[in-house]
C-alpha cells in the first residue's frame, strides 16, 4: 500500500466518523427537541447558578428566561448541524465514490465550518451566560469538539506530497 492510499483511508475514517457524529447529534436534537430547548434554556437563564449554594454575581443580569428565545437558539444550532451533516456526507461521497478530491475537500471544509460555527455559538453563549462556573464539563466538551474540528481541518487540508 502506498502513502496516498493509506492517507485516503485515514481521511475517510476521520470524516465518516465526523459525519456519523454530526448526524447523531442532529437526530438527538430533533428527537428530543423539547429536552434540548430546556437544556439551552437552563444555561441561558443561568439556572445552575441559582441552585444552592447560590452564586450571586453581576453577570446574573444577563440571564434570559424566554422559552421562545431558547427555542430560536436551538433552531439555529439545529440548522447549522443539518448543514454540517449534509455537507459532510456529500464530502464523504466525493471522497469515497466521486473520485474528485477537490470537491470532497470543498464539501468537508464547508461541514467543518458549519460545525465550528455552532460550536463557537455554544462556547460564546456559554461564556456570556457564565457556564464555566457550574457547567465546566459542558464547556470542556465544547472546547474538545472545537479541537477535534480543527484537527480534522488539518487532516483534510495539509498536503503530504
Amino acid at each position: 500500500m502506498d502513502t496516498h492510499a493509506s492517507l485516503m483511508i485515514f481521511q475517510a475514517i476521520c470524516f465518516l466518523g465526523f459525519s456519523l457524529w454530526l448526524s447523531i447529534a442532529l437526530i438527538n436534537n430533533l428527537h428530543a427537541f423539547s429536552s434540548s430547548v430546556a437544556a439551552v434554556g437552563a444555561t441561558m437563564a443561568m439556572a445552575p447558578l441559582r441552585q444552592p449554594p447560590v452564586i450571586d454575581f453581576p453577570l446574573l443580569a444577563r440571564a434570559l428566561s424566554s422559552p421562545t428565545l431558547h427555542r430560536l437558539v436551538l433552531v439555529v444550532i439545529v440548522l447549522l448541524q443539518a448543514m454540517a451533516a449534509l455537507a459532510a456526507w456529500a464530502g464523504c461521497y466525493e471522497l469515497l465514490l466521486g473520485g474528485d478530491p477537490d470537491a470532497a475537500r470543498a464539501w468537508l471544509n464547508l461541514a467543518l465550518s458549519a460545525a465550528l460555527a455552532f460550536l463557537f455559538g455554544m462556547l460564546l453563549g456559554g461564556l456570556w451566560f457564565g457556564y464555566w462556573i457550574r457547567q465546566e464539563g459542558l464547556q470542556l466538551t465544547h472546547l474538545v469538539l472545537v479541537i477535534w474540528v480543527l484537527l480534522n481541518f488539518l487532516v483534510l487540508n495539509l498536503r503530504w506530497d
